[in-house]
């Protein structure tokens, strides 16, 4: 069963803040160029959920979605939310390689399983055809197997091997690394990597490692002569923990060349406070709060960080989760459309 089948995308809280995130940090762009001249390439599934959001608030017009499920053609032209949306049928693998990389392009490439060979090989096709002042983000489930009570969203082959092996912690940590290293290839992952990674958000950063290493590997070759003024960078600005269910990773970030680092720098993304451009991870958490309660701490909004907030009965800490995501926090209702 494909995960659209399984999983509203539309209506999973730290995702949604994620998405809105994302677009805030899209808008520094325009250091760069005119949003309205990106294309956006992503994954919309049926619910187009990022599409919706990234065309309305930055007026994308380019816009192309990528879909592996080739059985439900009809389905999903049906859900098309604007005509400038246009499909791509079959795997990221094979659809990438026949477009233009002239433009510069946002993609997101919002995966519904693990770190995987095929997910790298997207990311170094990215980074070797990319134009400067292209963004690359990648979303992948950091589930390692290691939390057997945590209900599944996204889901993958991890889960089911995790249920069938009854053996002790430590081997099932062995297995995992190994089972990992032959889905991402025994190359790719650090040396310094040992089965106590595989557990928690620790396999998080190790998935965010061998992402940053493949951009930068494959940056370094794609440099190769050319002049200095044409050599491209990479700054990583994401980096997302959530979890709507099962653990999930986002990272990536900015890829330009030397000649526009100053745009880089005038894009100022270090200001924006979910922006991560080192090792650190900005996890997003979602506080538990009626409609009465949110309307309340709104209120009492924008606030240093550390003020004392006036909600009858809710946890500090629900506050002060409140307070750090409340521009992006959403708010679903039911109702007729």
């Amino acid at each position: 069963m494909a995960s659209y089948e399984r999983i509203n995308y539309a209506l999973r809280p730290a995702k949604t803040i994620e998405r809105k995130m994302l677009a805030d940090g899209f808008r520094r762009l325009t250091a760069f160029a005119t949003l309205t001249s990106y294309r956006y390439v992503g994954f919309g599934s049926t619910y187009f959920s990022d599409f919706i959001m990234f065309h309305r608030t930055l007026n994308i017009t380019n816009m192309l979605s990528i879909e592996k499920d080739v059985e439900n053609q009809d389905r999903f032209d049906f859900n098309l939310p604007f005509k400038c949306v246009k499909m791509a049928y079959g795997k990221s693998t094979d659809v990438l390689p026949t477009l233009k990389w002239n433009k510069r392009t946002i993609a997101w490439f919002d995966y519904d399983g693990p770190l995987t060979a095929d997910v790298l090989a997207d990311v170094a096709f990215f980074a070797t055809n990319a134009a400067s002042g292209s963004v690359l983000v990648i979303s992948v489930n950091a589930n390692a197997g290691d939390d057997e009570h945590q209900p599944r969203v996204e889901t993958s082959e991890v889960d089911s091997e995790e249920e069938a092996d009854s053996s002790s912690p430590a081997t099932r940590a062995s297995r995992r690394l190994e089972r990992f290293k032959g889905r991402v290839g025994h190359a790719k992952v650090p040396t310094d990597v040992t089965a106590k990674d595989m557990r928690q958000w620790l396999f998080a950063d190790v998935c965010k490692r061998i992402v940053a290493n493949e951009i930068n590997e494959t940056i370094r070759a794609r440099n190769g002569v050319l002049e200095d003024e044409d050599r491209f960078m990479y700054s990583q600005l994401f980096n997302f923990h959530y979890a709507d269910g099962a653990k999930m990773l986002t990272v990536g970030g900015i890829i330009y060349t030397k000649g526009e680092e100053p745009h880089y720098r005038e894009a100022m993304f270090d200001t924006l406070p979910f922006v991560r451009t080192n090792g650190e991870a900005y996890t997003i958490e979602v506080p538990n709060l009626t409609y009465r309660e949110i309307r309340n701490l709104e209120k009492q909004m924008p606030c240093a960080e550390g003020t004392t907030l006036k909600a009858p009965g809710v946890p500090v800490e629900d506050t002060q989760k409140y307070a750090r995501v409340y521009r992006y926090f959403p708010t679903f209702a039911e109702t007729d459309v």
